[in-house]
This record gives C-alpha cells, sequence and structure tokens, in this order.
C-alpha cells in the first residue's frame, strides 16, 4: 500500500510511493519514476520512503533537486512539500488522502523554512478543501513560472516578480534585495508598494540577517512584538506581519531575499502563504540566476567579437570564458614579435587604381592573418601594408618562439602561391619582408578611457620593426635572442652585425634558410 504519491503540477503525471522502498527518480527507462525531460539526468535523485517522510538525496544532477525551491543535495520531503527535479515540479501527498502531518523539525543546517502559527489562507488561494488548496496552489505556481520564463532582461524579471508577488498574495510591500558576489552585501533592487509610498522600502536587518545567515524562510505574524527581531526599523517601518525566504541558487549560495510585509494588521500571513512564497522564490531564484547566465554569455559573446579580430576563434572563445585572461594595465613578459611589410608597395600604389590596391590587399591580409591565427599568434595590428603579430600574449604557449618562425616561412610560401593566381591574372605580384625578435615586453590594454587597445611596448618591439626593414623581398630576419630559443630544428645563415635605429651597439642577426621560405622572391619588386 503507498504512503505517499508526487503529483505533477499539471497533474498529467503520478507516482505512487510505497511505504521502505528506495526509488531512483530519472530519465532513463529503468528508473522507479522516470521523468522524460531533457532537463533531468539519467540518474537523477534517490527517494526513500519513510512514514514521517520522504528522504531525498541528488546524484550529481546537472539542474539540481530542489525542495521548496531551495536546491539541495539531500533534504526531507512532507507532505504538500513541492520538489523539483530539474525544471519538473511535483508536490507530495499522502495516498491515503488524511490530512498533512505536522512538519517534523529539521536539523538546523537543513532547514529551509519556518513557520510559526497556522492561518487562514487570502482569498486569492482560499478554496475549500486541502485538495483544491494545493491544486490552486500549483496551478497559480505553473503561471507564474510562464511569466517568468524567457525573461532575461534582470530589471524587467525582478518587476514581474513584485508584480506577480501583488496578484496572488494579500500583501502591503514587496522588496528584493540581491547579494553583492565581491562584497556579499545585500543590495535594495526594487520596492513596490500597494499603498502608494513613495519612499524606498528598507527589509529590517534583523530580518534579512536571520534569512541570509541561517538560509531560512521566516513569517512573522506581530514582526514589532517578534523577540527574533529586535530592530528599530521594523518600529519605524509600523511592520506588522512580515514574511521572508531567501533566493537560493543552489543548496550553499543564496542570491539574495524576497520579502514582504503588511502594515495594516497582524496575523495576515499563513504557513500556506509561507509555503508558497518559499516556491515562488525559487522560481524568482532561476529567472534570476537565467538573467545572469545569459548576462554573461552576453558580455562573452561582446568580448569574443572584438577579440576575433585579434585571435583566432578557439582563442578568443577561451579568452572570453577566463575571468581577467585581458584585464585593464598589463604585465611584462618575453614573447615573439613579427613584422611583415610589403616592399615597393608605395611605388606600386602610385600606378595602380584604388579599387585594385583595395583587393589586393584584402587577398593578402587575409591570407596572412589566417596564418598567424593557424600558428596560435595574437594580430596586434595593421601599420599601413605592414602586419604585427605576437606569439605568447596574451595566451602563452612553450614553443612560442617556433610558432612564430613557422608562421613567417608559412606566409612567405602563401604568399609565393598568392603570386603565382595574381600573375595568372594579369594583376602585379607582391615581396614581403618579415623581422622576428624575442624579449620581454610589457603588454597589456593600453589607451584612453575612451579607447583601449591590447598591444606590446618594449625593445624587442624596436628591433623586429628594424629587421623587418633591412629584409628583403622573401626574407626572414631573426634576432639572435630568438634563434637562441627556438626548440624544433631550424636552419639559419648568420648575416653581418646589424646597426639598427635606435640601437647604440650592432645587432647579431640571422636569416631563415631560403629553403624554409621562399625560394624565388618575386623579381619585380624592389626593396623598399
Amino acid at each position: 500500500m503507498p504512503a505517499y504519491r508526487l503529483v505533477s503540477y499539471t497533474g498529467d503525471q503520478k507516482f505512487e510511493l510505497p511505504l521502505g522502498r528506495t526509488l531512483l527518480v530519472g530519465r532513463a527507462v529503468t528508473s522507479d519514476i522516470a521523468i522524460y525531460d531533457p532537463t533531468i539526468s539519467r540518474r537523477h535523485a534517490e527517494l526513500t520512503v519513510a512514514p514521517e517522510g520522504v528522504q531525498v538525496r541528488d546524484l550529481g544532477s546537472s539542474n539540481g533537486t530542489c525542495i521548496n525551491g531551495t536546491r539541495v543535495t539531500a533534504g526531507r520531503l512532507s507532505t504538500s512539500d513541492s520538489i523539483t527535479f530539474g525544471k519538473v515540479l511535483f508536490q507530495l501527498e499522502r495516498a491515503d488522502g488524511a490530512e498533512p502531518r505536522p512538519s517534523q523539525p529539521l536539523p538546523d543546517s537543513e532547514i529551509v523554512r519556518q513557520m510559526q502559527v497556522s492561518g487562514g489562507l487570502p482569498p486569492d488561494l482560499a478554496a475549500r478543501t486541502a485538495d483544491d488548496r494545493q491544486a490552486r496552489k500549483l496551478s497559480l505556481l505553473l503561471d507564474i513560472s510562464q511569466k517568468l520564463a524567457g525573461e532575461l532582461d534582470l530589471d524587467r524579471l525582478l518587476g514581474r516578480v513584485a508584480d506577480v508577488t501583488f496578484e496572488v498574495m494579500n500583501v502591503d510591500r514587496v522588496s528584493i534585495l540581491l547579494r553583492n558576489e565581491t562584497t556579499g552585501e545585500l543590495v535594495p533592487r526594487i520596492s513596490r508598494s500597494r499603498l502608494g509610498d513613495t519612499e524606498h522600502q528598507h527589509v529590517p536587518r534583523s530580518i534579512a540577517d536571520k534569512v541570509v545567515r541561517e538560509r531560512v524562510a521566516v513569517l512573522s505574524h506581530n514582526a514589532a512584538a517578534d523577540s527574533r527581531f529586535k530592530s528599530n526599523s521594523i518600529q519605524m517601518q509600523s511592520v506588522q506581519s512580515a514574511m521572508c525566504s531567501p533566493l537560493m541558487a543552489s543548496a550553499d549560495q543564496v542570491l539574495g531575499l524576497l520579502y514582504v510585509d503588511n502594515v495594516t494588521a497582524t496575523n495576515s500571513f499563513s504557513d500556506d502563504d509561507l509555503q508558497f512564497l518559499v516556491a515562488f522564490a525559487g522560481l524568482a531564484a532561476l529567472g534570476i540566476q537565467s538573467s545572469s547566465y545569459a548576462e554573461q554569455l552576453r558580455r562573452e559573446a561582446v568580448v569574443r567579437s572584438n577579440f576575433e579580430r585579434y585571435f583566432a576563434p578557439n582563442v578568443a572563445s577561451e579568452i572570453a570564458q577566463q575571468q581577467g585572461a585581458v584585464r585593464l594595465g598589463g604585465d611584462k613578459r618575453s614573447i615573439a614579435i613579427l613584422f611583415s611589410d610589403i616592399r615597393g608597395f608605395t611605388t606600386m600604389s602610385e600606378t595602380l587604381g584604388p579599387d585594385v590596391i583595395a583587393q589586393l590587399l584584402t587577398d593578402y591580409f587575409s591570407e596572412m592573418v589566417d596564418i598567424v591565427f593557424e600558428y596560435g599568434g595574437t594580430l596586434d595590428k595593421f601599420i599601413g601594408d605592414a602586419i604585427m603579430a605576437l606569439w605568447g600574449a596574451p595566451i602563452a604557449h612553450p614553443d612560442d618562439p617556433d610558432r612564430a618562425i613557422e608562421a613567417a616561412v608559412a606566409m612567405q610560401r602563401a604568399l609565393g602561391t598568392l603570386n603565382t593566381r595574381w600573375r595568372a591574372a594579369d594583376k602585379p605580384e607582391l615581396g614581403v619582408g618579415v623581422g622576428i625578435a624575442y624579449g620581454e615586453v610589457f603588454a597589456g590594454n593600453i589607451g584612453s578611457h575612451r579607447r583601449l587597445e591590447y598591444t606590446v611596448i618594449g625593445d624587442a618591439v624596436n628591433i623586429a620593426a628594424r629587421l623587418c626593414a633591412e629584409a628583403g623581398p622573401g626574407e626572414i630576419l631573426v634576432s639572435d635572442s630568438l634563434r637562441r630559443i627556438t626548440r624544433r630544428a631550424m636552419r639559419f645563415d648568420p648575416v653581418p652585425a646589424m646597426s639598427l635605429k635606435g640601437k647604440a651597439q650592432a645587432v647579431t642577426v640571422y636569416r631563415v634558410q631560403s629553403d624554409m621560405a621562399v625560394l624565388h622572391p618575386p623579381a619585380t619588386v624592389t626593396r623598399a
């Protein structure tokens, strides 16, 4: 003979819970309680049925298990309590139709509400029988969930929560406070009054502190006389009856609180009201969490769209998901810097039309940037017809120097392919010189409050630019500091030490052997 049953809020699913059984809840067909919903895990939760109630244990489900709106890993379900698996809401009923047993006190660590005095239901929830009342409450919760679903703007969501509270409960004032993630402080976000008050309603601190600290929902029939809440603000605000529930995102995370009160009469709220407020607060918390996730995704999308101009899409996605991967300011780090520049482009552009130049540069830059990304580099900027790229900032790899050289070789080879295509189309060919240096630089966001740009500053940047200026068409010149730190087998030819602009002493320079790059640079271009 079943002791209890679970009834879905739509009434289309009922599961009998025999006494002494341990039942598996999940999406699998082998589950004792099979719920075919995408928010349900295959092994979602476990229910153990005892005379005094149903013990609940979440089995590490993806979307969690909530009792009366509070996410739990373990807890106990009593008659008339609501339980949510994923996003599927049920209520526990006694199978024999008996009236609910009084709730047994739970250990302090598991208390999710406190109920002190029973009273009548407000008109919105009034019904002749307990079953009618529960059906009405579940219907209201379904309606509320539909009203909140899909609202991802936090301010509008909180406004809807306040509006719905007035619609279904006999309250004079509603306030929602959200917790600052950094400081833990409760910050007022919305306050409404049906009495037409213009001043912002302050939630009595003694009530707020208890709700957040102990993670309990509280009901006070006479707040001014309640020994739990000795606070001047209760007297000053004429609080008579009050209820408050934490907004729980999980068993150990309080998003804030939902507070309602009545200033016109004591004993305004019942235990059923508090139970309803807890379930309602659970739905509101899910909406707030969804809004937070949506905002996070929106920020990541904005960051990703900005970063994809400079990084490969997978790198941009990685940066967007990392807190502080690219933060304001910067730091010192050792990186490889590459400059490439088209030789003789200024002279060539004087003889070509703007449309031809634009098409040539578009084809050239598209090919070169793809190669930079392919080898895990960062596109720092375009400087006219020159490219500046980085390896080691903001994402570093152990083989960044090798990647930079291999990218340069790939760029020269790709240019050879482009030149072959342009030659066949009777278009001018290009020759490119490349310079690469390695050293410590300052890397970070630099600029004004109106426009920040991620870039690098340091001596190694200047050396790479000077080497690029000295490199001939099809040539790759690298600094000795870069050559010495390469890991993979590379072939270099020493060239005479160069006196570079801005350097007091000549710099040791190497040329990447021509068989690694372009064997025959275009003869039609000259060194810039």
